[in-house]
């Protein structure tokens, strides 16, 4: 009978050497994506009853799946928020895969738990929360979001029930008409309210606008979400005004910083975050500006032992785990099965110390507001707003969706770049997520250029 076992000392070397090139490409290729059709001629049947085996199926990942893959790590993959890993990162997910490592307990994965936590401790500090905080790696923002909403949540039921008071109807939190739409789906699986305050005409949410969204209303909203670093602007919320009235109201105050709260370790942007250590919970994806690869998202706690109550799981066969006083990264969030995401950031910023990354989150943007001017110099293109951190939006004098879709298709198909048009207020315009300190000022003046061909 045939058996699973340990395959071949040549494939091993195979796989090895295809990721050695990989890791070579300099840059790696865009490729793009192929019809269903395409991929199943081409692919032909892999799933089969005895197997095609490892080399066969190297190969057709190699010559008809991966090239059917964009690379997000190419200096000039521009759309939506990108991936660049540092060569560190990436080779070290290859150990964590390889070591067969559980993340979820501290029995299982002291070490690794430890290492994690070093990185979350970090953030925590970059932030201002003090030592007791904590939290752990999610698989991304949507699940960081919904995590700490669902702690929010159970401090606020906590603190009704400790005042003698009333459930509501209907639980709320307040977010910004710009927050990201994890913000809407976390809703949706909470059964609870979203009300949605306006944002200034600078695009960011102001105290004065979560004070007339809470209207009085402190017993049914348990949270307000203030955005460090909008997906499609990089807006930072005005967090100290809007940190005021959360603690004065006594309400759960959590930042999505997703994609921007990355900018907090660049000196020169730090200012765009006062008040943040005024937070109660945050969330930063190292995927998206920390040079990580997918998927992590950090989610850090001011106080834990809120998140552990709400989010820790109880069974016979876990108690061995849960009655124990560890650290269990699986209690403080909704998750329980996990992988030790955070490693590959681990390594990447032992290997290159704090500075370096410092340094690259501030290249990216000093590269923004470069692009920016070249931008504004322009009389056929349209700034619509200044970038504050590392996205970069415009528009082209005359050209509706249509123009903008030809334009995204031909860059991908010459290879030279992946930008695909974004809209604001239903009016579509071009944009550049610069989050790779491989990104060259040459090069996206190029693709500047490439309008007007």
């Amino acid at each position: 009978m045939h058996q699973l076992g340990d395959n071949s000392e040549a494939l091993r070397e195979q796989v090895f050497e295809y990721a050695r090139t990989r890791l070579e490409y300099n840059p790696p290729p865009l490729d793009g994506p192929q019809s269903p059709e395409f991929l199943r001629a081409a692919a032909g049947k892999t799933i089969t009853e005895a197997g095609i085996g490892g080399t066969a199926a190297l190969n057709v990942f190699a010559e008809v799946l991966a090239p059917a893959t964009i690379s997000t790590d190419h200096p000039n993959y521009l759309s939506f928020i990108p991936s660049a890993p540092t060569e560190a990162s990436k080779l070290f997910d290859l150990i964590v895969s390889a070591s067969a490592i559980y993340g979820g307990s501290w029995m299982e994965g002291a070490g690794a738990v430890h290492a994690e936590n070093e990185v979350l401790a970090w953030l925590a500090s970059e932030v201002g929360f003090g030592k007791e905080a904590g939290g752990v790696f999610v698989q991304g923002g949507t699940l960081g979001n919904l995590s700490a909403l669902v702690a929010a949540r159970h401090s606020a039921k906590r603190k009704l029930v400790q005042g003698g008071k009333q459930m509501p109807g209907k639980w709320k939190f307040i977010c910004s008409e710009e927050a990201h739409s994890s913000l809407k789906s976390a809703a949706a699986v909470m059964d609870v309210e979203i009300i949605k305050a306006q944002v200034d005409q600078f695009g960011k949410l102001t105290g004065a606008a979560v004070e007339a969204a809470l209207d009085g209303n402190t017993d049914s909203v348990f949270a307000i979400v203030a955005t460090a670093g909008t997906t499609n602007f990089g807006i930072v919320d005005r967090i100290s005004e809007i940190a005021q009235i959360a603690n004065a109201n006594g309400i759960w105050l959590h930042i999505d910083g997703a994609y921007g709260l990355a900018g907090i370790i660049s000196p020169g942007s730090r200012e765009l975050y006062a008040g943040i250590e005024n937070a109660d919970s945050f969330i930063v994806d190292p995927h998206k500006w920390l040079f990580a690869p997918f998927d992590a998202c950090a989610l850090v706690y001011k106080n834990p032992a809120i998140a552990h109550e709400a989010h820790t799981q109880h069974g016979d066969y876990l108690d061995v785990l849960t009655e124990t006083g560890d650290w269990n990264p699986s209690d403080y969030a909704y998750n329980l099965t996990r992988r030790p995401r955070g490693l590959p950031l681990w390594f990447s910023l032992a290997t290159h110390g704090i500075a370096a990354y410092r340094e690259g989150v501030k290249y990216n943007i000093d590269l923004a507001r470069q692009i920016a001017d070249v931008i504004k110099s322009r009389e056929d293109l349209k700034l619509v707003r200044e970038p504050e951190l590392s996205v970069v939006v415009f528009e082209k004098q005359g050209w509706g969706i249509n123009e903008y879709n030809a334009w995204s298709e031909k860059l991908l198909a010459r290879q030279q770049a992946f930008v695909v048009p974004s809209s604001h207020h239903g009016k579509p315009n071009a944009r550049f997520a610069i989050v790779n300190t491989k990104t060259q000022l040459e090069e996206l003046v190029k693709i500047l250029d490439s309008m007007n061909e």
